[in-house]
């Protein structure tokens, strides 16, 4: 069942095509990596998935609706977005694994929470402390937790590890090869060519905004 269906995608801004003629099928469950060279419009491409900007032409359907006509705020609940450089707000690493049941209405889960630390190799000592006393991998490792709180049915990943070293970056690889064996569809933006064949059941290049390929692996999704 596609979960994501592009259909003669394009996005235009400043004088330029970033994207332009993107068709192409996600289906649910898949582990879709995606590479090129920088610039090529990888990132765009998560923004559009999880409409955080919008297409200058063409369709983009989420379950067979079009992307367009959900509420942004809900579709982020079930599509969930982690960057690059993570983004912490509060001041204590509590303040962001709350946050996703505050928006829902719905009771702290701390066996949730619990089960995700345990996954991510995370000590349940720092729920007290201070974001501005984590480490860069800490920091990655929370916001990918944030997250994950209220599982998504989509996870977008923009270079989650670039910045981490090998050992936090086969934590988080493993961690997310388990959820997408949970059922999550993970789509994940990366450079890291033995990454992006480490999980992946499709890989897709893009270049100079351009889809080039679709690689089916023959992993199983």
């Amino acid at each position: 069942m596609s979960i994501l269906q592009f259909h003669n995608v394009s996005y235009f801004k400043d004088e330029k095509y970033i994207l332009k003629d993107i068709t192409l099928n996600i289906e649910k469950g898949d582990f879709v990596s995606i590479i090129g060279p920088s610039g090529s419009g990888k990132s765009t491409f998560l923004k559009l998935c999880c409409h955080l900007i919008s297409p200058t032409s063409g369709s983009i359907k989420y379950l067979q609706k079009d992307l367009m006509d959900c509420d942004p705020a809900e579709l982020r609940k079930n599509i969930g977005y982690c960057f690059q450089t993570p983004h912490l707000f509060g001041e204590h690493v509590m303040d962001n694994l709350s946050f996703p049941y505050l928006i829902r209405d719905l009771a702290t889960d701390k066996n949730r929470i619990n089960l995700l630390f345990s996954e991510f190799h995370m000590d349940m000592d720092l729920i007290t402390n201070e974001v501005k006393n984590l480490s860069g991998g800490e920091k990655q490792r929370i916001a990918l937790i944030r997250t994950l709180l209220i599982a998504p049915e989509i996870l977008l990943l923009d270079e989650v590890t670039s910045s981490l070293d090998s050992s936090n970056t086969d934590i988080v690889e493993n961690a997310v090869n388990s959820l997408n064996k949970a059922g999550i569809t993970v789509i994940w933006v990366t450079h890291n060519l033995e990454q992006s064949r480490k999980f992946a059941n499709k890989i897709i290049t893009i270049e100079a905004g351009r889809l080039k390929s679709v690689d089916i692996t023959g992993r199983e999704a």
